[in-house]
């Protein structure tokens, strides 16, 4: 890997804290859990982690609801240890990404009990989207914009008198008040931010919502169709400025840092307009993730995607989950094995041998491409999305706001299984209290003592996978290599392919000199359906 540039191959293994592991025993994850697990995630092979928010916050929303930047949870920890984790993780080779969410904070943030306390038309105000209502008496909200969790985007205040006030927009939950990134203000804090968590050795940052941020202040209602950049909510023109200047604070740093984009965009030409050279280095690479389980459908998008990185010679990312996401043993176990938040259901049924069975041949396939790899915690060890709680300890406010029509996030969120037979499976220390989500009873099988001396398990493909990834692939291009229907076959460089069976039926390998890796057993020296394997081959072979 180029240090300078150590973004464009990279294994970024996701961590959402509160559910990694616990040090100090109340069923929470935090630093401490981290810092002691640093040895496992070494050994797996990741060059970086990135934290989600791990910020001061009220966690209306698992900690996107930011109240204090500059300030450590104290559920997670202090800001010493995090300096400390920063500093033990680099020292084993890991370099560390935070969150940053600078489309809105949390209403429990200053400026923002400020702004409620300060008078309409107040420079306090000026920091978010506060505005009268529409209708007699101000009753109906300035927009029918939707949130993204469902329900509506605008919330009415109240005065100091108890009457009905100004509305304040938020794009999220009413916890998270959006802030309006005309004001210098915004802009000031969010560059000091990112100068606060640089100075500390972060290595990059991601940004929540990166898309989000620039609102049209005429509020006009969102068109049927929207053209390039005339969406009021997304993927505004104002937003590549403030990218800009994000982009020259991280290159002033020696090493310079990298920034890496939540972008939710359909539009591939306006998605890589945010990968150009003085703005982000790299973007999530959402369509692939959520694509189904058909050849077809993927081809198409890892050749779209690499189509549209080549002009602005960004690399490509490749992720199959994340905090977000319906885990792939999950995902890819249904009949429908596309993602979309909009579909979710509870109790759709799936079959988890199958997609434990195709979570590890797309294992094979996402870390055989070019670019970097991003790992939500949990998915190395085959985890199943947790389904099966009571409602009562669902804590998503996508749960709540969809009146439990769409189960939330929290069944991707469930803490990780370290060690043991039954539940809190070494997720904290002896006599630890409950974990704060409800472990399944039957994951003894998938933790991480379990699956380390079992060279059958998904932990072990992982392990092997990244230390093969990390030995014989760059960032250098990639070549599709004739193959059967349903089948996808790769060349990396003049001695690697990889091939994918997603047919129904087994087929031959194509000429190699030896297996370097497989997601299942062959049988007679074929691939089985929705199965993948590595493979070395000779220059003389690859030029076939």
């Amino acid at each position: 890997m180029n240090d300078g540039e150590w973004w464009r191959d990279a294994v970024i293994y996701e961590v959402y804290p509160r559910s990694f592991a616990d040090g100090n025993g109340d069923g929470v994850g935090d630093l401490a859990g981290v810092r002691s697990r640093l040895p496992y995630l070494a050994d797996l092979g990741v060059d970086a982690l990135w934290f989600t928010p791990w910020y001061a916050s009220p966690l209306a929303d698992g900690g996107y609801d930011v109240a204090d930047y500059r300030a450590i949870d104290p559920v997670f920890g202090t800001l010493t240890e995090a300096e400390e984790l920063i500093t033990a993780a680099l020292a084993v080779g890991i370099r560390t990404i935070v969150d940053v969410v600078p489309n809105h904070v949390s209403d429990q943030h200053p400026w923002f009990q400020t702004a409620l306390a300060a008078a309409p038309g107040s420079s306090e105000r000026a920091r978010f989207w506060f505005h009268p209502g529409r209708g007699p008496g101000g009753a109906e909200m300035p927009t029918r914009w939707p949130s993204e969790f469902g329900g509506e985007s605008w919330t009415r205040t109240k005065n100091a008198d108890g009457t009905p006030g100004e509305w304040y927009l938020h794009l999220f939950a009413a916890a998270q008040p959006d802030l309006n990134w005309s004001h210098p203000d915004v802009r000031r804090e969010h560059e000091d931010v990112l100068r606060f968590w640089f100075d500390r050795g972060v290595a990059g940052v991601r940004i929540d919502s990166a898309a989000l941020l620039v609102k049209d202040a005429a509020l006009p209602e969102i068109p049927a169709n929207p053209g390039p950049g005339e969406h009021p909510t997304t993927d505004r023109d104002g937003l590549h400025d403030i990218y800009r200047s994000w982009r020259a604070i991280g290159d002033s740093y020696s090493p310079p840092r990298m920034f890496v984009g939540e972008v939710w965009l359909p539009d591939v030409e306006r998605f890589v307009r945010y990968l150009r050279p003085d703005e982000l280095h790299t973007a999530f690479n959402f369509d692939f993730l959520a694509r189904p389980w058909d050849a077809a459908q993927l081809r198409a998008s890892i050749d779209m995607t690499l189509a549209a990185h080549a002009p602005v010679g960004a690399p490509a990312t490749w992720v199959l989950s994340n905090h977000d996401v319906t885990r792939p043993v999950t995902r890819y176990g249904r009949s429908d094995t596309g993602f979309s938040f909009e579909a979710k259901r509870r109790d759709t049924p799936t079959d988890r041998a199958l997609g434990t069975r195709r979570a590890r041949a797309a294992a094979l396939l996402t870390a055989a491409l070019p670019g970097s790899l991003y790992l939500y915690q949990g998915d190395e060890l085959g985890l199943p999305e947790h389904e099966q709680f009571d409602d009562d300890l669902r804590q998503d406010p996508m749960f709540q706001r969809s009146g439990g029509v769409d189960p939330g996030r929290d069944g991707c969120r469930v803490p990780l299984p370290w060690s043991g037979s039954a539940p809190p499976f070494g997720f904290g220390p002896d006599g630890a209290a409950p974990t704060w989500l409800p472990q399944p009873a039957d994951w003894a099988t998938l933790t991480v003592e379990a699956q380390a001396a079992d060279p059958g398990s998904m932990l072990s493909l992982y392990r092997d996978a990244l230390r093969i990834r990390r030995a014989e692939l760059g960032d250098g291009p990639m070549r599709w290599l004739p193959a059967p229907d349903g089948v996808l076959a790769i060349e990396r460089g003049p001695r690697f392919r990889c091939v994918l069976n997603m047919s129904d039926q087994p087929v031959p390998l194509p000429t190699h000199t030896a297996v370097l890796l497989a997601s299942g057993p062959l049988v007679a020296g074929e691939l089985p359906p929705d199965t993948a394997a590595w493979l070395r081959t000779t220059p003389s072979a690859s030029a076939q």
